[in-house]
């Protein structure tokens, strides 16, 4: 390879310039030059769900990527979105789970059904995407945890039981709140309810997800999918993680092809 007019034997990752930098930056980052509206934020929502529509289901293999999260989505000048970092993917044959010995992901976004059983499968991506279209809706930091007087519900719970109560109004982000489309709003917050299930076989595959963000967005919705609500009397312990446990997350490589949708040409 030629560098600076040297030839080098060494090999090197070169990587797309990003100027947007990732998605949790502009969402959480403090700018006076805001440029996160409704309209970004849903076709940013559907660039990423296409991509993994892709791995999942129209690669040779099924790709899981095990650790969507809106640090991973990065942002050219144009707002389109690049999933990156697939250090911790997995390639599998179909109808396959991968069976893990230890947890991998980041808090705030790991599948609770996975958590529990070390078994991961698409489904464990679609709950991750589901907290980044929740990130999108409200603007707020998956890590955190809201104390009410019963109880301190996690992120997506709260999200949740916000929706069951018809309050998704009082927690979207107020910087949209006034230029946003309130039905698509409402439609997204009813997609993410399904992507968070906490029975990962109730939960709609990328695909679907992918074609109803499509439809919100042209708004001719028209639901092919059935959105299944937890059972009312079962606990939401599966939703949440106890945050003083300790949380080792795993070290992560960013993937050097940012190009969607993004497809590994290997994982490890």
């Amino acid at each position: 390879m030629l560098v600076d007019g040297r030839i080098t034997k060494v090999p090197i990752l070169v990587y797309e310039f990003v100027p947007n930098g990732d998605l949790f930056k502009l969402l959480h980052g403090e700018s006076d030059d805001y440029k996160m509206t409704w309209e970004v934020r849903l076709h940013i929502a559907i660039e990423i769900a296409g991509a993994l529509s892709y791995l999942h289901l129209a690669a040779s293999f099924p790709i899981y990527h095990r650790d969507i999260k809106t640090t991973n989505i990065l942002l050219d000048e144009k707002h389109q979105a690049k999933v990156s970092d697939f250090g911790t993917s997995r390639s599998l044959t179909t109808d396959q789970t991968h069976l893990t010995t230890q947890v991998a992901g980041t808090f705030g976004y790991v599948d609770p059904e996975y958590f529990q059983t070390n078994k991961f499968t698409d489904k464990s991506d679609v709950y991750s995407f589901g907290v980044v279209l929740v990130e999108l809706l409200t603007g707020e930091n998956p890590s955190t945890r809201v104390r009410s007087e019963e109880k301190t519900r996690g992120f997506a719970a709260h999200f949740v039981e916000a929706v069951k109560e018809k309050r998704v109004l009082d927690i979207v982000d107020d910087r949209i709140k006034d230029e946003c489309d309130l039905d698509q709003v409402m439609l997204m917050a009813k997609l993410a309810t399904g992507c968070l299930n906490r029975k990962g076989k109730k939960r709609p595959n990328m695909r679907e997800v992918s074609i109803e963000l499509e439809k919100i967005r042209s708004s001719t919705y028209d639901s092919e999918i059935h959105i299944e609500e937890d059972d009312d009397d079962e606990e939401d312990q599966a939703m949440s993680f106890n945050i003083d446990e300790p949380w080792d997350p795993p070290c992560l490589i960013m993937h050097p092809l940012l190009r969607m949708p993004l497809v590994p040409q290997r994982t490890w």
